[in-house]
């Protein structure tokens, strides 16, 4: 048998808070992952357990009192997220820097994936964020749009998708224009308004400071000192990919996200998004990042479900 010893792990109070959780669910957490008992006695935690479990435990609660000094909130997807950087060795790192927007007071990275997407946001005029549904992309760009906002470093946010069942054929839809469109931005204004606050949002918009439109509603334009998010990018064709991102004008930055995998066009072959990172990977001032199901930070069930598509797909690849 292996011998069994403990750690103890100085932390403040409000990181021993987070690490157990309520009810102690995230301890509960860990100790399931790594097949550790944890105690708060106080002052810290108490980590029991053979060295390489004593040591992924460690890692997690390393992570997770990390976030707590950022000022961010910890949930169970971050005890999760903790949890598979601590198993594959990234923990080491710091979470990196974190966004103070609105009502949320603080968003921070829960996944090195995440982290290095924002990374890749703060420092380039084009950032593609591909991957599958549940690892962040839209939310973190959504956040970063509302802090730079916030701060006055860009006069606008303007999110954009193209409105896809089978084409984009708003006119058989009934009601008014936003009437016909809300459906398809529905998502967008719940994030603007998870990270924002209804009242915040109801203003910069009724401002014009903040636009939520469908991908045809740009042509023509130049959207100058605006942040950008082209949302479900998989779904714009090839010529609605390059109309948008010519959009660009002094000033302005964009992040465009989606699955590559994840098409809903009538012809999957014309997908805008996997054609723009084919031909602008490596092109001077766009980055890339990429999630896999690793990074799903959704419910735990949402990475299950991806990794099995995922499976499915390569045993039918030739």
């Amino acid at each position: 048998m292996r011998p069994t010893a403990e750690a103890f792990l100085p932390l403040s109070d409000a990181a021993v808070r987070a690490v157990s959780g309520p009810h102690s669910r995230h301890a509960a957490l860990i100790e399931d992952a790594f097949k550790v008992l944890m105690e708060t006695p106080g002052g810290g935690v108490r980590v029991r357990g053979d060295a390489g479990g004593r040591e992924k435990a460690r890692r997690a609660v390393t992570l997770i009192a990390r976030r707590i000094e950022t000022g961010a909130g910890v949930d169970e997807s971050d005890v999760r997220a903790a949890i598979a950087a601590a198993a594959s060795g990234e923990a080491a790192s710091a979470p990196g820097q974190a966004l103070p927007v609105g009502r949320r007071g603080v968003i921070a990275p829960k996944t090195a994936a995440q982290a290095r997407y924002l990374e890749s946001l703060s420092r380039y005029d084009l950032v593609f964020g591909a991957g599958p549904a549940g690892t962040g992309k839209t939310f973190i760009a959504v956040a970063y749009g509302a802090a730079l906002l916030m701060k006055g470093e860009v006069e606008r946010l303007i999110v954009t998708r193209p409105a896809v069942e089978a084409g984009e054929r708003l006119g058989f839809l009934p009601g008014d224009l936003n009437e016909k469109v809300d459906p398809y931005l529905a998502p967008i204004w719940e994030a603007l308004g998870d990270i924002m606050g209804a009242e915040a949002l109801r203003r910069r918009r009724e401002r014009g400071e903040i636009e939520v439109a469908p991908i045809a509603f740009m042509r023509g334009r130049t959207l100058s000192h605006a942040f950008i998010i082209v949302d479900e990018a998989q779904n714009t064709s090839r010529l609605q990919m390059k109309m948008v991102l010519t959009r660009l004008g002094e000033g302005s930055r964009m992040a465009v996200t989606g699955d590559p995998t994840q098409v809903d066009l009538l012809n999957p072959r014309d997908s805008g998004l996997s054609h723009a990172l084919k031909i602008l990977e490596g092109v001077e001032g766009v980055a890339v990042a990429r999630f896999t199901a690793a990074d799903v930070v959704r419910h735990p069930m949402v990475e299950r479900i991806v990794k099995a598509y995922d499976a499915d797909a390569a045993a039918k690849a030739p």
